[in-house]
Protein backbone atom coordinates (compact mmCIF):
# COMPACT_ATOMS: atom_id res chain seq x y z
CA UNK A 1 0.00 0.00 0.00
CA UNK A 2 2.55 2.22 0.96
CA UNK A 3 4.22 1.42 -2.43
CA UNK A 4 1.09 2.51 -4.19
CA UNK A 5 0.24 5.23 -2.75
CA UNK A 6 3.83 7.04 -3.08
CA UNK A 7 3.79 5.54 -6.68
CA UNK A 8 0.49 7.54 -7.09
CA UNK A 9 1.60 10.97 -5.78
CA UNK A 10 3.95 11.08 -8.38
CA UNK A 11 2.18 10.06 -11.05
CA UNK A 12 -0.55 12.85 -10.50
CA UNK A 13 1.35 16.04 -11.48
CA UNK A 14 2.09 14.23 -14.84
CA UNK A 15 -1.77 12.98 -15.38
CA UNK A 16 -3.11 16.83 -14.25
CA UNK A 17 -0.76 17.80 -17.16
CA UNK A 18 -2.11 15.29 -19.95
CA UNK A 19 -5.46 16.68 -18.79
CA UNK A 20 -4.62 20.48 -19.00
CA UNK A 21 -2.99 19.61 -22.40
CA UNK A 22 -6.08 17.92 -23.73
CA UNK A 23 -8.92 20.38 -22.31
CA UNK A 24 -6.38 23.50 -23.79
CA UNK A 25 -6.33 21.17 -27.22
CA UNK A 26 -10.03 20.35 -27.12
CA UNK A 27 -11.02 24.21 -26.71
CA UNK A 28 -9.26 25.14 -29.77
CA UNK A 29 -10.36 22.50 -32.06
CA UNK A 30 -12.46 23.26 -33.96
CA UNK A 31 -11.05 26.66 -34.80
CA UNK A 32 -9.66 27.78 -38.00
CA UNK A 33 -6.86 30.54 -38.43
CA UNK A 34 -6.47 32.52 -41.68
CA UNK A 35 -4.18 34.95 -42.68
CA UNK A 36 -3.58 38.06 -45.63
CA UNK A 37 -0.17 38.44 -46.65
CA UNK A 38 1.37 39.56 -49.19
CA UNK A 39 4.33 38.02 -51.80
CA UNK A 40 5.83 38.51 -55.26
CA UNK A 41 2.22 37.31 -56.77
CA UNK A 42 -0.03 40.08 -54.76
CA UNK A 43 -2.22 39.72 -51.59
CA UNK A 44 -3.64 36.62 -50.61
CA UNK A 45 -5.82 35.15 -48.00
CA UNK A 46 -4.96 31.53 -46.75
CA UNK A 47 -5.11 29.46 -43.48
CA UNK A 48 -2.38 28.95 -41.18
CA UNK A 49 -1.67 25.86 -39.63
CA UNK A 50 1.79 25.70 -37.17
CA UNK A 51 4.31 27.81 -40.13
CA UNK A 52 2.19 26.52 -43.46
CA UNK A 53 -0.32 28.43 -45.59
CA UNK A 54 -2.58 26.82 -47.67
CA UNK A 55 -3.70 29.57 -50.22
CA UNK A 56 -7.33 30.22 -50.79
CA UNK A 57 -8.70 31.38 -54.31
CA UNK A 58 -10.08 34.18 -52.99
CA UNK A 59 -11.30 36.05 -49.74
CA UNK A 60 -12.92 34.83 -46.45
CA UNK A 61 -16.14 36.99 -46.90
CA UNK A 62 -17.24 34.24 -47.40
CA UNK A 63 -14.22 31.47 -47.42
CA UNK A 64 -13.07 30.41 -50.33
CA UNK A 65 -11.90 27.38 -51.93
CA UNK A 66 -7.89 26.21 -51.12
CA UNK A 67 -5.80 26.55 -54.30
CA UNK A 68 -3.65 23.83 -53.52
CA UNK A 69 -0.46 26.10 -53.08
CA UNK A 70 1.23 26.07 -49.43
CA UNK A 71 4.07 28.51 -48.47
CA UNK A 72 5.65 28.62 -45.21
CA UNK A 73 5.11 31.64 -43.35
CA UNK A 74 8.73 32.99 -43.28
CA UNK A 75 7.85 33.47 -46.89
CA UNK A 76 5.55 35.82 -46.67
CA UNK A 77 5.05 39.33 -45.55
CA UNK A 78 1.98 39.55 -43.12
CA UNK A 79 -0.53 41.81 -43.41
CA UNK A 80 -3.79 42.92 -41.44
CA UNK A 81 -5.53 40.37 -41.24
CA UNK A 82 -8.79 41.90 -42.93
CA UNK A 83 -8.56 45.04 -45.35
CA UNK A 84 -10.89 46.95 -42.99
CA UNK A 85 -12.76 50.05 -44.01
CA UNK A 86 -13.67 51.03 -40.90
CA UNK A 87 -12.18 50.35 -37.24
CA UNK A 88 -13.83 51.46 -34.36
CA UNK A 89 -12.70 50.94 -31.08
CA UNK A 90 -13.67 50.88 -27.19
CA UNK A 91 -12.14 53.02 -24.26
CA UNK A 92 -12.40 52.33 -20.92
CA UNK A 93 -12.83 48.91 -21.13
CA UNK A 94 -11.43 47.09 -18.10
CA UNK A 95 -11.59 47.90 -14.55
CA UNK A 96 -8.04 47.65 -14.24
CA UNK A 97 -7.18 50.36 -16.52
CA UNK A 98 -10.04 53.19 -16.22
CA UNK A 99 -13.47 51.78 -16.08
CA UNK A 100 -16.64 52.98 -17.38
CA UNK A 101 -20.44 51.90 -16.51
CA UNK A 102 -21.83 48.88 -17.81
CA UNK A 103 -25.11 50.86 -17.28
CA UNK A 104 -24.49 53.10 -20.32
CA UNK A 105 -23.18 53.17 -23.63
CA UNK A 106 -20.26 51.84 -24.19
CA UNK A 107 -17.15 54.49 -24.95
CA UNK A 108 -16.41 54.57 -28.59
CA UNK A 109 -13.67 56.41 -30.52
CA UNK A 110 -12.65 55.92 -34.59
CA UNK A 111 -9.10 54.62 -35.56
CA UNK A 112 -8.15 55.10 -39.14
CA UNK A 113 -7.22 51.95 -41.68
CA UNK A 114 -3.92 53.69 -42.64
CA UNK A 115 -3.18 53.16 -38.95
CA UNK A 116 -3.27 49.45 -39.23
CA UNK A 117 -0.25 47.03 -40.25
CA UNK A 118 0.68 43.79 -39.70
CA UNK A 119 2.61 41.45 -36.96
CA UNK A 120 6.26 42.17 -37.86
CA UNK A 121 5.72 45.62 -38.76
CA UNK A 122 8.33 48.18 -38.04
CA UNK A 123 5.90 50.91 -35.61
CA UNK A 124 7.68 54.27 -37.18
CA UNK A 125 6.71 57.31 -34.74
CA UNK A 126 6.15 60.76 -35.83
CA UNK A 127 9.15 62.80 -34.92
CA UNK A 128 7.49 64.64 -32.41
CA UNK A 129 5.35 61.73 -30.34
CA UNK A 130 7.31 61.86 -27.03
CA UNK A 131 4.86 60.00 -24.94
CA UNK A 132 3.40 57.15 -27.24
CA UNK A 133 1.92 54.09 -25.22
CA UNK A 134 1.30 50.38 -26.05
CA UNK A 135 -2.36 48.89 -25.49
CA UNK A 136 -3.23 45.30 -25.96
CA UNK A 137 -6.88 43.85 -26.64
CA UNK A 138 -8.10 41.70 -28.58
CA UNK A 139 -10.16 42.96 -32.05
CA UNK A 140 -13.14 41.52 -32.97
CA UNK A 141 -13.30 41.05 -37.33
CA UNK A 142 -17.15 41.84 -38.53
CA UNK A 143 -18.23 38.67 -40.59
CA UNK A 144 -21.36 39.85 -42.55
CA UNK A 145 -23.55 43.34 -42.96
CA UNK A 146 -24.66 44.25 -39.47
CA UNK A 147 -27.40 47.22 -39.42
CA UNK A 148 -29.71 47.31 -36.14
CA UNK A 149 -28.93 43.93 -34.55
CA UNK A 150 -30.27 42.98 -31.08
CA UNK A 151 -27.73 41.90 -28.84
CA UNK A 152 -29.22 38.71 -28.63
CA UNK A 153 -27.96 38.29 -32.45
CA UNK A 154 -24.85 40.10 -32.34
CA UNK A 155 -22.81 37.55 -31.91
CA UNK A 156 -24.04 35.71 -35.31
CA UNK A 157 -21.93 39.21 -37.05
CA UNK A 158 -18.73 38.13 -35.62
CA UNK A 159 -16.54 36.76 -38.03
CA UNK A 160 -13.13 35.95 -35.87
CA UNK A 161 -10.76 37.78 -33.40
CA UNK A 162 -7.46 38.86 -34.03
CA UNK A 163 -4.89 40.53 -31.29
CA UNK A 164 -4.44 44.14 -31.50
CA UNK A 165 -2.24 47.20 -30.29
CA UNK A 166 -4.18 50.44 -29.60
CA UNK A 167 -0.80 52.87 -29.82
CA UNK A 168 -1.83 56.19 -27.87
CA UNK A 169 0.19 58.79 -28.08
CA UNK A 170 -0.87 60.55 -24.71
CA UNK A 171 -0.28 63.76 -24.67
CA UNK A 172 -1.77 64.53 -27.96
CA UNK A 173 -4.29 62.35 -26.21
CA UNK A 174 -5.06 64.75 -23.79
CA UNK A 175 -4.04 68.68 -25.20
CA UNK A 176 -6.00 67.92 -28.67
CA UNK A 177 -10.23 68.19 -29.49
CA UNK A 178 -10.31 64.56 -30.30
CA UNK A 179 -8.24 61.54 -30.34
CA UNK A 180 -7.73 60.47 -34.22
CA UNK A 181 -4.32 62.08 -33.77
CA UNK A 182 -3.18 60.40 -30.44
CA UNK A 183 -5.05 57.12 -31.80
CA UNK A 184 -4.75 57.11 -35.64
CA UNK A 185 -1.67 58.14 -36.72
CA UNK A 186 0.21 55.89 -39.38
CA UNK A 187 1.21 52.83 -37.88
CA UNK A 188 -0.66 53.31 -34.50
CA UNK A 189 -3.11 49.97 -35.28
CA UNK A 190 -0.75 46.62 -35.27
CA UNK A 191 -3.10 43.90 -35.64
CA UNK A 192 -2.87 40.18 -36.23
CA UNK A 193 -1.31 37.92 -36.76
CA UNK A 194 -4.17 35.80 -37.73
CA UNK A 195 -7.82 35.87 -37.62
CA UNK A 196 -9.68 32.81 -35.95
CA UNK A 197 -12.90 31.38 -35.72
CA UNK A 198 -14.48 29.64 -33.28
CA UNK A 199 -12.87 30.95 -30.58
CA UNK A 200 -15.62 32.84 -27.57
CA UNK A 201 -14.36 36.08 -27.08
CA UNK A 202 -15.39 36.15 -23.81
CA UNK A 203 -12.54 33.94 -21.79
CA UNK A 204 -9.78 34.15 -23.44
CA UNK A 205 -6.08 35.24 -21.72
CA UNK A 206 -4.84 38.15 -22.73
CA UNK A 207 -0.95 39.31 -22.18
CA UNK A 208 0.82 41.93 -23.20
CA UNK A 209 5.02 42.05 -23.25
CA UNK A 210 7.31 44.50 -23.29
CA UNK A 211 10.78 43.32 -24.11
CA UNK A 212 10.43 40.40 -22.81
CA UNK A 213 8.21 41.66 -19.78
CA UNK A 214 4.73 40.98 -18.70
CA UNK A 215 3.37 44.75 -18.42
CA UNK A 216 -0.46 43.45 -18.92
CA UNK A 217 -2.32 40.36 -18.07
CA UNK A 218 -5.72 39.38 -18.12
CA UNK A 219 -9.04 37.64 -19.38
CA UNK A 220 -11.28 39.11 -21.32
CA UNK A 221 -14.07 37.69 -19.27
CA UNK A 222 -13.61 40.68 -16.93
CA UNK A 223 -14.37 43.17 -20.03
CA UNK A 224 -16.88 45.45 -19.05
CA UNK A 225 -18.58 45.95 -22.48
CA UNK A 226 -19.19 42.52 -23.76
CA UNK A 227 -18.54 41.94 -27.57
CA UNK A 228 -22.29 41.11 -28.34
CA UNK A 229 -23.56 44.76 -26.48
CA UNK A 230 -20.72 46.70 -28.23
CA UNK A 231 -21.58 45.26 -31.70
CA UNK A 232 -25.49 46.12 -31.42
CA UNK A 233 -25.00 49.08 -29.88
CA UNK A 234 -22.39 50.21 -33.01
CA UNK A 235 -24.64 48.69 -35.61
CA UNK A 236 -27.77 51.24 -34.44
CA UNK A 237 -25.50 54.18 -35.96
CA UNK A 238 -23.00 52.47 -38.55
CA UNK A 239 -23.36 49.83 -40.96
CA UNK A 240 -20.91 47.18 -40.05
CA UNK A 241 -19.27 45.65 -43.55
CA UNK A 242 -17.27 42.25 -43.69
CA UNK A 243 -13.51 43.00 -42.39
CA UNK A 244 -14.50 46.06 -40.29
CA UNK A 245 -12.65 46.11 -36.90
CA UNK A 246 -13.62 46.19 -32.98
CA UNK A 247 -10.59 47.15 -30.87
CA UNK A 248 -12.08 46.26 -27.24
CA UNK A 249 -10.18 47.90 -24.72
CA UNK A 250 -6.89 47.95 -22.67
CA UNK A 251 -6.83 46.16 -19.15
CA UNK A 252 -3.88 47.57 -16.78
CA UNK A 253 -1.55 49.89 -17.11
CA UNK A 254 0.58 51.03 -19.76
CA UNK A 255 4.02 52.62 -20.21
CA UNK A 256 5.67 55.00 -22.96
CA UNK A 257 7.45 53.86 -25.27
CA UNK A 258 11.34 53.97 -26.64
CA UNK A 259 12.82 53.38 -29.89
CA UNK A 260 13.89 49.72 -30.27
CA UNK A 261 11.34 47.99 -28.13
CA UNK A 262 9.31 45.09 -29.01
CA UNK A 263 6.19 44.58 -28.07
CA UNK A 264 4.16 41.49 -28.27
CA UNK A 265 0.11 40.80 -27.52
CA UNK A 266 -0.48 37.46 -26.99
CA UNK A 267 -3.76 35.97 -26.66
CA UNK A 268 -4.94 32.36 -26.06
CA UNK A 269 -6.01 30.65 -29.55
CA UNK A 270 -4.96 33.35 -31.60
CA UNK A 271 -1.36 33.73 -31.27
CA UNK A 272 1.19 36.81 -30.91
CA UNK A 273 1.33 40.09 -32.54
CA UNK A 274 4.83 41.94 -32.48
CA UNK A 275 6.46 45.36 -33.63
CA UNK A 276 9.46 47.06 -32.93
CA UNK A 277 9.85 50.76 -32.45
CA UNK A 278 11.80 52.70 -34.48
CA UNK A 279 11.22 56.59 -35.26
CA UNK A 280 11.16 58.79 -38.34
Amino acid sequence: MFFSINRLRNIIPTLFLLLTVYSVSAAYADTVSYVRYETAEGVRYGVLSGDVIEELSGGIFPVSQKTGKSLTRQNVRLLPPTDARKVFAVGMNFASHLASSSDLPPPLFLKLPSSLIGSGETITLPRDASNVHFEGELVLIIGKQAKNVSEADANDYIFGLTAGNDLSERSWQSRDLQWMRAKASDGFGPVGPVVVTGLDPNNLLLTTRLNGETVQQENTKNMIHKPAKVVSYLSRYFTLEPGDMIFMGTPGRTKALDVGDVVTVTIDGIGTLSNQIARE
